[in-house]
């Protein structure tokens, strides 16, 4: 168990956390969410020992083994095997003692322990993780120094998964992962035995590996059994109490169904349409997300639509310099209004492909046409380089409007989302996310006919990814979506690519499916590390048969879990009553009321920690009974 008792730190004088406190049950998997620039990474500093509390306390078990991913990649001639096989320093030190070792009863006692952390099978564990994140079996044995930083970040997070540490921190793990990495991280946390803490704006990570969510807010922590949307969810009613929510949202219902009545008939706006249809029966589930702290996203549409293709290619193939083609066999069209992401591992090919489209690249072969005067606009994580550190956002966008005044250009830098005081800093000095945002907006600035975002997610905070998937769903000209947010994927893309096998092809599946093809099979990534046991082949009967005589044997503990779950739900609702209680209570000034709705309202949290130990521990008893 991990306990957080009466926080406060402050950092360069701004405090972070003031008395904050929460308990973090042993075996959870919980995400640590909150704005950019809260104090998360912060936490997890305080949490390793790295700083040290102004006041307060953080209380975990003697002994426990902490693991996070370094913060500098390694770069060493170790091979990837070898860096990862280190990561394991109990093992790497028996194997060690074991050379020189002359006792017998200490050789007996190292080749035990080695039988029992499983050291026989470490590197086919390793070699599983490696492959999972995106590793053949050749270039684990190259050495780190032959990668870029990006690949070496996921050799560091492959060793720290390897380690296998008690208390898991993982901190935006998914920031140098393409979707297929991703995919495969979220399949293997799952499966994780131990307690993990995750910060991250993926939501479906969130979504498919956490089962409860540790809000950092106003400088408090408060602790929600769920996964992200079930947080938001509860967030959100909170909220609506206060009346914060309620009017914006009937607002943008409003907005999105009468968008929808007047284009749903129209040809060239159906595709928007039914974006905006898709929107509203989600809005349950993303709007919750948006609060009034979140600037919009605006992207200019195009005031001219050309003819469809825009883009048509037959028979083409691209490539660098004069070697091989990295594509070819390209028969493809892009229409004006389509939506398409681009599925494929890194190194595939797909930046490459976003090149050609954009003009960045030409064909070596075959033939491309192009609608007369496209405009294309492409966003990449590398362009954040070339904004000028000393620009404020103003500066950067003047010369763009030299014939306007300055009360003009001062608005559309606000409506990139950089108002107040934030349009007058030096890039240098603005966050990832508002960098994100005024790259957009200058690659935007003209209205382009097409718009290529690669990776343009990995700045923004959850928020802002939600304020991103609206914008680009208002956005009438075409995308092209490079993402390993599958959130933002199945908002925005209506239409699937593959870049696989040196080509391009439309993939006529569906997300679900994708994920389901990357994880299956020995070799793939997500697949069974070899520490399984095999299984014997039984027939679909005798498998009906034999999980309905498992699932009757474990139906007392099954009662007990969902008789957990039925008290905890009736106190949460006790919660939501006395927080109503309390709000009408507040307009009456009771502080004897108050006090001891408070009171009340105390134990039943007290009452839902101790339900959610029981459940947990339950749960997890029933799932591996199930499994075997």
């Amino acid at each position: 168990m991990l306990q957080i008792s009466e926080l406060t730190f402050r950092m360069m004088g701004r405090p972070l956390f003031e008395s904050a406190s929460a308990v973090v049950p042993e075996g959870m998997k919980a995400g640590l969410v909150g704005r950019n620039g809260t104090g998360k990474t912060t936490l997890f500093k305080l949490i390793t020992g790295e700083l040290s509390p102004e006041s307060g306390s953080i209380e975990m078990p003697k002994g426990l083994r902490i693991g996070q991913v370094a913060q500098e990649a390694p770069g060493t001639a170790q091979t990837l095997m070898e860096v990862v096989l280190a990561a394991d320093a109990e093992r790497s030190a028996l194997l060690a003692e074991a050379e020189t070792a002359n006792d017998p009863h200490r050789i007996a006692a190292i080749h035990t322990r080695l039988a029992d952390i499983d050291a026989h099978s470490a590197e086919a564990r390793a070699g599983a993780i490696l492959h999972g994140l995106g590793f053949d079996a050749d270039a684990q044995q190259r050495p780190c120094s032959s990668f870029s930083g990006g690949w070496r970040m996921r050799v560091a997070l492959a060793a720290v998964l390897f380690s296998a540490p008690d208390l898991l921190l993982l901190d935006e793990p998914t920031n140098y992962l393409d979707l297929e990495g991703t995919l495969w991280l979220e399949n293997y946390v799952q499966r994780y035995p131990h307690t993990v803490i995750v910060i991250s704006h993926d939501r479906d990570l969130l979504n498919s590996t956490t089962n409860s969510i540790l809000h950092l807010d106003a400088r408090k922590l408060t602790f929600y059994r769920g996964n992200y949307d079930q947080f938001a969810r509860a967030r959100a009613e909170k909220l609506m109490l206060a009346g914060k929510m309620a009017e914006k949202q009937a607002a943008k219902r409003k907005h999105m169904e009468a968008f929808v009545e007047r284009f749903r008939y129209k040809a060239s706006k159906a595709r928007q349409a039914q974006s905006r249809l898709k929107a509203l029966q989600r809005m349950s589930e993303v709007e919750f997300a948006i609060d009034e702290a979140v600037q919009p996203i605006r992207l200019p549409s195009p005031e001219r639509q050309p003819a469809s293709p825009i883009i048509a290619m037959e028979n083409a193939s691209t490539g660098y310099g004069s070697g091989a083609p990295v594509l070819r066999d390209l028969n493809l069209r892009i229409d004006h209004d389509d939506r398409i992401a681009l599925l494929g591992a890194n190194g595939n090919g797909k930046s490459t492909f976003a090149k050609l489209i954009a003009g960045r690249l030409g064909a070596m072969s075959g033939q491309i046409t192009r609608a007369d005067k496209l405009k294309v606009a492409i966003f990449a994580q590398h362009q954040l380089d070339d904004l000028i550190p000393e620009q404020t956002p103003y500066e950067h966008v003047r010369p763009l409007m030299a014939e306007q005044g300055e009360a003009k250009i001062r608005g559309r830098v606000a409506r990139m989302g950089l108002g107040g005081d934030r349009m007058n800093t030096k890039a240098k000095d603005l966050s990832g996310g508002e960098r994100a945002r005024l790259l957009i907006g200058l690659i935007t600035f003209d209205a382009p006919h097409l718009l290529i975002l690669d990776e343009p997610t990995n700045h923004l905070d959850i928020d802002s990814r939600s304020a991103l998937a609206e914008a680009l769903n208002d956005y009438c000209g075409a995308v092209i979506l490079i993402s390993h947010d599958r959130h933002l994927v199945e908002s925005c893309a209506d239409r699937l690519w593959l870049v696989h096998d040196g080509t391009v092809s439309p993939y006529e599946d569906d997300l679900d499916a994708y994920r389901r093809l990357i994880l299956k099979g020995p070799g793939k990534p997500g697949a069974s590390n070899g520490a399984e046991k095999a299984k014997p082949n039984l027939s679909g009967k005798e498998k009906r048969k034999h999980a309905a005589a498992k699932r009757a044997q474990f139906a007392p503990l099954k009662k007990k879990i969902n008789d957990l779950e039925r008290l905890t739900e009736k106190a949460q609702e006790a919660i939501h009553v006395i927080d109503r209680d309390i709000v009408a209570a507040g307009s009456g000034q009771n502080a004897d009321e108050i006090a001891s709705l408070s009171r009340r309202r105390s134990e039943l949290q007290t009452r839902i920690a101790r339900l959610e130990e029981d459940w947990m521990r339950l749960s997890t008893e029933y799932e591996e009974a199930m499994a075997d």
